[in-house]
């Protein structure tokens, strides 16, 4: 029997989609899908979307119907999950610098719970509008999970812009059968913070005045901060910025990228003003890492406790959609758009996977 997962809900977006493959793959649980991004201004499967979808297909041999460009419903019918060698481009059915994040968060947890090792290269966008960067990634969200159990490392081979992509990434996966809860309502003191200020194709000014202007904004706050120049290898044109913030008990990232008539100062300035509401919450973890851990969590070996800078409807709705899946107790302290505290019990104590596979 299908799991029917309406896409709709809360914010509407792709995280929906991404988190049904991951869990489904996981507990080999066959879903329906439906409205998939409905609240789009153009809802349905774009070029990432389809290529979570075949990726998962193509790590649990699932048999899949409708998995076609802009098509709103999709059925994802599981059948084991292997590790291996893999690669995935998002422009592979048409060109898109569809986010290469975007679809780890799809095949990586399934990837910790298979047999094996697995290595990926995936190939699209690697710093574009409404993911997280790979910065991001490999320098806060991978950092998280380790301490929960899971082991993976990520290097970046090229970087990939709006609207080309053609970026390139390499990820090493190692499978494990423990998976541990978090306590982090305490950020503790503050140890460092660093930066990157990058370009590709353009002018190395642009990348000083953006490093400059963040440079002031965190002086401005008696912040000093390493922010490094970076010319980045890429067949496009972009720029970035990217501050890094390690505290006794957590990292948290913030960044912002350039867009044509966007002034370079602006760029630094947007990654600064999101920083700087993250510290003055005085909670340990950012809100775009609260939900993606969210998934790890509940499949930790006991509760999970953390405050977050801000309660989003992207945390919201990846909750809700965690909880189509398993019967975990998620409790939510806090309104949307402020600071909360996200209490998680976690479900692997009597749900064990390695049958399932």
């Amino acid at each position: 029997m299908f799991l029917k997962i309406d896409g709709s809900y809360g914010e509407g977006g792709g995280q929906i989609l991404r988190t049904a493959l991951s869990l489904s793959s996981i507990l080999k649980k066959p879903v329906e899908i439906e409205n998939i991004r409905k609240n789009r201004k153009e809802p349905g499967l774009k070029p990432q979307h389809l290529t979570c979808v075949n990726a998962c297909r193509i790590i649990t041999n699932a048999i899949v119907s409708d998995n076609e460009i802009d098509s709103t419903r999709l059925r994802f019918e599981p059948d084991g999950l292997k590790g291996g060698e893999y690669a995935f481009d998002v422009a592979e059915k048409s060109g898109s610098a569809g986010a290469v994040s975007l679809v780890l968060q799809a095949i990586l947890l399934p990837l910790f719970h298979a047999e094996n090792k697995s290595h990926i290269v995936l190939s699209g966008g690697t710093h574009v509008l409404w993911s997280p960067p790979i910065h991001y990634i490999r320098q806060v969200f991978l950092p998280a999970i380790k301490r929960m159990g899971y082991h993976a490392t990520l290097n970046l081979e090229k970087w990939g812009w709006y609207p080309i992509g053609k970026g390139k990434i390499d990820i090493s996966v190692t499978p494990s059968e423990e998976f541990s809860s978090i306590d982090l309502t305490e950020r503790g003191k503050l140890i460092k913070i660093s930066g990157i200020s990058a370009v590709s194709n353009l002018p190395l000014n642009i990348a000083e005045r953006q490093r400059n202007r963040g440079w002031n904004l965190l002086r401005a706050k008696g912040i000093d901060a390493d922010i490094e120049i970076i010319n980045a290898p890429s067949i496009g044109k972009g720029t970035f910025f990217f501050i890094l913030v390690e505290f006794e008990n957590a990292i948290a990232g913030f960044s912002s990228l350039g867009a044509i008539g966007k002034k370079a100062e602006k760029v630094a300035e947007e990654a600064c003003q999101d920083f700087f509401q993250y510290l003055d919450s005085g909670a340990a973890i950012d809100e775009h890492l609260a939900e993606q851990i969210i998934p790890y969590l509940t499949l930790s070996e006991e509760k999970s406790l953390f405050t977050v800078s801000k309660i989003s409807m992207h945390l919201l709705t990846n909750i809700w959609a965690v909880k189509q899946f398993l019967p975990v107790e998620i409790n939510v302290e806090g309104e949307l758009g402020d600071k909360g505290e996200i209490k998680i019990q976690g479900i692997s104590s009597f749900i064990h996977y390695r049958p399932l596979i």
